[in-house]
């Protein structure tokens, strides 16, 4: 019974800072959404796609973070196998959508940098629209096949997965059968989607230095790069955390403790909610 008490009040400490982050990732995310809806000086480019990241950023915190919460207040460590189902896919889906926002946003820094003067007759509200668009289908298509595969597995071990939520590789690494073919999707899909949006990013950003280098003030240079480091900021809290998660399940998560890869696993969905919005209120002067 001590053990139990002391387990219970351990659960207890953990999930008041993954409560106060999922508060803040609430109010920060629907407070941005709501000001740029309303503010007409907010109806921007880098606004309108600040606004997906934050929409984007809310569902999947949502998605996860009630259900941990039930499990450290509640002791709800159950979910069915279809719900899990879905989980996995809305996880996974919402986070390639916000690979994708980041990709956009880093194209849309590149044309406000170098085409400042064809920034406005480039960027319309009709391609904004159809960049966003795709941006989420694409998420939403190639993340369709996952639980569909899943489902047709064999479960005949254990049926426990050491998440706080239903992770892709977590739940097919119980399968009795063969998983090779979920482990294969699982890499082109994050070819696809990280990779393609990573080097994107990156190639965005060698114009953007190699443009702000050729400035000849350096006011200039500075206010160019200042506009850049919350979208820095929010690359570097998003990536992170979801590359060391992949490949530590793709390539030896056998050397790193549970524990530890449990907690990135949940920092690698609640950081960028929590963060993105106080990064981008400070950093952005019109915020």
């Amino acid at each position: 019974m001590p053990l139990f008490n002391s387990l219970c009040l351990v659960h207890v400490w953990i999930s008041f800072p993954l409560c106060t982050m999922y508060i803040i990732s609430l109010v920060g995310n629907l407070g941005l959404v709501y000001l740029i809806y309303y503010e007409e000086s907010l109806h921007h480019p880098m606004y309108f796609f600040l606004a997906m990241i934050s929409l984007t950023d809310l569902l999947t915190c949502t998605t996860t973070l009630p259900n941990a919460l039930c499990i450290f207040w509640f002791s709800l460590k159950e979910i069915n196998f279809n719900a899990c189902l879905a989980q996995m896919f809305f996880v996974h889906g919402f986070t390639g959508v916000e690979s994708g926002v980041l990709m956009l946003m880093a194209l849309d820094r590149y044309i406000a940098i170098c085409y400042p003067l064809r920034y406005a007759t480039i960027l319309t509200n009709l391609i904004i629209a159809k960049a966003g668009l795709a941006t989420f289908l694409r998420g939403v298509l190639l993340m369709i096949p996952f639980p569909f595969v899943v489902k047709h597995l064999p479960f005949c071990q254990s049926n426990i997965i050491s998440h706080t939520y239903c992770d892709h590789m977590s739940v097919v690494k119980l399968s009795c059968a063969s998983i090779k073919v979920n482990v294969i999707y699982g890499l082109m899909v994050a070819l696809l989607i990280g990779v393609f949006d990573i080097c994107c990013i990156s190639l965005s950003y060698t114009m953007i230095v190699k443009a702000v280098i050729s400035f000849s003030s350096s006011d200039a240079r500075q206010k160019a790069f200042s506009t850049c480091t919350a979208h820095i900021s929010a690359i570097i809290i998003t990536y992170v955390p979801a590359f060391f998660t992949f490949f530590t399940h793709h390539f030896g998560g056998h050397k790193i403790p549970p524990s530890l890869h449990v907690i990135v696993a949940n920092l690698y969905l609640l950081l960028p909610p929590t963060v993105n919005p106080i990064v981008y209120g400070v950093k952005t002067k019109q915020i």
